[in-house]
């Protein structure tokens, strides 16, 4: 009886597994079946249904960082621009090797890799590049308190580092031919960043880094220089899939050319770089030692009026240095007074009554800046409402709002910063500051001013978020004033 129940079972489980296993296959069949009715999504088509342009690059001051507004960058900014060109959500990944960011593109893993790559020959066998979007030289840099070589012959014995898979390294390789004994490391552990840095500590005695690049870096170490170009102009570009769909291609493409015919791609590269421009090395040394020395007293009225009126901190220190050098019983020649430099006016409107009390002055002044800020038209972004605000508080409200309209009036945008500031120089001039409500104002000043800022607030987001000392010396000042 026992063995008949057990053949029963035993009958219906084979029974059973037959049916889901022709189940399976009927399943299968019918997939098959619809899928060869639906055409071949093409590369466009999959990103449009996805929803996600995947974009891999690296981190760095001129591709992609976390900002104290959020990511920033230039590449992150052509991004996000083209994503929503696209109407559909960007996704970054962060890749620090070269060769990675090729091979994402390569195996599909990304649709474009955006990370300041030079368009090369060996490149261009692995992957297709878009139209340009800029130009860079390459340039061998060195640190000033070394000799300057002229040439790639002077460098001797001299530690020479490059990054791995770079188009620095190509550039070695091709010149090596050119020039006896010609030696260098090539580093796949480490960012572009972080070689001018060991440069900077005088750890590497040289490398080479693309113009954009040390153009922004020397910002946070004066003390790098360039001996000379490597290269002439080459061009930047997105890499994208080398095959035979071109839909997402072209699509790039059509987008770039856009925004080169617009004029907006000079725009965003100008809004970048332009504080950068007019490099100040004293000017930039006297900061940084400044940021050790003299920050460190006022931090925390920086930090509790930023706090109070929804600012950056850092903001309101640049600003401050930018007034009196945080020196907070300055004087002007025009009367104006303290660490942020208040007018006697704005102090009795504030109700600020000892302008030289650095507190009373930071919080006056944040609170001022905070009224700019509001006070301007609610369709106006980030960050040139801080910009056109700052300058605002330079040169008068009233000046700033006759600049917008000239900006308007020549056909410039009023609501960017860097096309006010074209404009703002020609409230000197009789043609222009007579059709406006406030008349003539000294419109190079604010603009000086404001490009002032940006690097110094620029520096501060760096040392803050790469340089322990600050952190420790900054405890040190607040455990000895409480001594």
């Amino acid at each position: 009886m026992k063995a008949d129940i057990v053949n029963r079972v035993t009958k219906f489980r084979v029974s059973k597994m037959r049916l889901l296993a022709g189940i399976a296959v009927s399943t299968i069949v019918a997939i098959l079946a619809l899928n060869a009715c639906i055409p071949h999504r093409s590369l466009l088509q999959q990103v449009l249904h996805s929803g996600k342009l995947i974009v891999l690059t690296r981190n760095a001051s001129t591709t992609y960082y976390q900002g104290p507004q959020g990511p920033s960058g230039l590449e992150y900014e052509l991004t996000k621009r083209f994503a929503d060109y696209l109407g559909v959500d960007l996704v970054i990944k962060v890749k620090e090797n070269l060769n990675d960011l090729l091979d994402g593109v390569q195996n599909g893993d990304a649709q474009i890799a955006a990370a300041g790559l030079t368009v090369t020959e060996k490149r261009q066998q692995r992957v297709r590049f878009t139209v340009p979007y800029q130009q860079i030289r390459q340039q061998l840099v060195y640190n000033q308190r070394n000799a300057r070589p002229k040439s790639l012959s002077d460098l001797g014995n001299g530690h020479l580092e490059v990054l791995a898979n770079s188009s620095h390294a190509e550039r070695l390789k091709e010149l090596s031919s050119q020039v006896n004994n010609l030696s260098w490391i090539e580093d796949k552990d480490i960012g572009s960043t972080e070689l001018l840095n060991l440069v900077a500590e005088q750890v590497v005695d040289y490398t080479i880094a693309d113009s954009n690049e040390v153009i922004v870096n020397r910002l946070y170490h004066p003390s790098l220089r360039v001996a000379f170009d490597v290269s002439g102009k080459q061009d930047l570009a997105w890499a994208m899939y080398k095959g035979d769909d071109l839909s997402l291609y072209n699509a790039a493409n059509d987008f770039l050319n856009e925004l080169k015919k617009s004029g907006e791609l000079k725009r965003i590269i100008r809004r970048h770089y332009s504080h950068l421009r007019n490099y100040d090395y004293a000017g930039t040394t006297r900061f940084i030692s400044q940021v050790r020395e003299r920050l460190p007293r006022y931090h925390s009225l920086f930090e509790a009026a930023a706090e109070r009126y929804n600012l950056d901190w850092r903001l309101l220190a640049a600003t401050a240095y930018q007034e009196s050098h945080w020196n907070p019983r300055a004087v002007s020649p025009t009367g104006v007074r303290g660490i942020m430099m208040l007018t006697k006016a704005t102090a009795e409107y504030l109700g600020v009554l000892q302008r030289t009390n650095a507190e009373q002055s930071i919080d006056g002044g944040s609170r001022y800046l905070r009224r700019l800020i509001n006070k301007l038209p609610k369709h106006i972004d980030e960050p040139d409402r801080t910009w056109l605000a700052l300058a605002a508080y330079n040169v008068g409200y009233g000046h700033l709002q006759d600049a917008r309209m000239i900006t308007a009036l020549r056909g410039g945008n009023p609501d960017k910063w860097i096309e006010v500031k074209d404009n703002l120089p020609l409230l000197r001039h009789r043609k222009w500051y007579k059709q406006t409500r406030y008349g003539y104002a000294r419109g190079r000043e604010p603009v000086r001013y404001v490009e002032n800022i940006r690097s110094y607030y620029s520096i501060l987001n760096w040392q803050m978020t790469s340089n322990l000392q600050y952190k420790q010396k900054h405890l040190l000042a607040l455990n000895s004033d409480a001594l």
